[in-house]
């Protein structure tokens, strides 16, 4: 399990990061996500041991984070780190021999993986002629090639289609299966949601929520989906606690206040007539980090 411990970083006048902790566990897809300038790509660099955190700490199976140990972490960087010039072949060998893989090991490995993400016809291609999609992918192939142990991910998602996008998450996915804890940074919201286990929420160097995608949109207001066809204009007008918020046909978004009785809504739409849907409406995560970046920047 890696679990980051009430981590500060400053800049000068500027912290990055202010007593930020979470953990991920094995097994476990966690999205890390916020604005840009949040302190994502910080965090992820004291993690690898580029950056020196000013205090806090940083635990890998129960234990301070060593050397030894960041060797054994695939990393994608926001900025790809890759040799455009080198063939992919050759780049993935070396990226596994650094990581202690001997020659033959590092190209058996490196050939595995190719043909798993599909490029092995590009074995011998420069990074360079390939296209930005399949670019990421070898990124991907350098971060696995070593058969790491935890996955340290920013952005990877950048630039890929969709086809692109769930190759990849099924990647992911399987070595989380296999038990290895898996960080990633994503603006693409919609993915996150799709794919973690769990979710972080930073603001200004601050962890403002987290939890599973369920847990983070429990927390927004109370809001039901009513299809009452025949209901009239205002008919939950009586009704203590309740407003609406849109209206879409025979669709009625409605919210509770705090200790309203949506059952009562109930019996109040069906005493119109059918009631063809009665749901609760729970925000996408993209809705929730509006909110979250909202209620911040007021609170500040």
């Amino acid at each position: 399990m890696l679990e980051l411990s009430h981590l500060t970083k400053r800049y000068g006048a500027l912290e990055a990061l202010h007593d930020l902790s979470f953990t991920v566990k094995p097994g476990e897809i966690f999205g890390f996500v916020g604005a840009n300038g949040a302190g994502k790509t910080t965090t992820m660099r004291v993690v690898l041991g580029v950056l020196e955190a000013d205090s806090g700490s940083v635990i890998w199976d129960g234990s301070p984070i060593t050397f030894a140990a960041r060797r054994r972490i695939g990393y994608i960087p926001e900025d790809r780190g890759l040799y455009p010039k080198m063939t992919v072949i050759a780049q993935l060998e070396y990226f596994a021999q650094l990581h202690g893989l001997k020659r033959k090991a590092a190209r058996e490995a490196s050939t595995a993986l190719l043909e798993r993400l599909g490029l092995a016809d590009r074995a011998k291609s420069q990074l360079q002629s390939l296209s930005h999609g399949n670019q990421q992918r070898v990124q991907l192939a350098a971060a696995l090639v070593f058969s790491p142990e935890l996955l340290v991910l920013d952005e990877p998602f950048a630039g890929l289609d969709p086809v692109a996008v769930d190759s990849m998450t099924e990647i992911l996915r399987s070595e989380a299966d296999a038990g290895k804890p898996v960080v990633l940074s994503s603006h693409q919201l919609d993915i996150v949601e799709r794919i973690c286990d769990r979710v972080g929420i930073i603001n200004h160097g601050k962890m403002v929520a987290t939890g599973t995608v369920d847990e983070l949109t429990e927390r927004g207001p109370l809001r039901f989906w009513v299809d009452a066809p025949g209901a009239g204009a205002g008919w939950y007008g009586s009704l203590s606690g309740t407003t609406l918020v849109e209206q879409d046909g025979s669709r009625w978004l409605l919210q509770f206040d705090d200790g309203a009785d949506d059952q009562a809504v109930l019996r109040a739409a069906l005493a119109t007539g059918p009631v063809h849907e009665f749901r609760r409406d729970r925000p996408a995560l993209t809705q929730l980090f509006r909110d979250v970046m909202t209620v911040k920047t007021i609170d500040e």
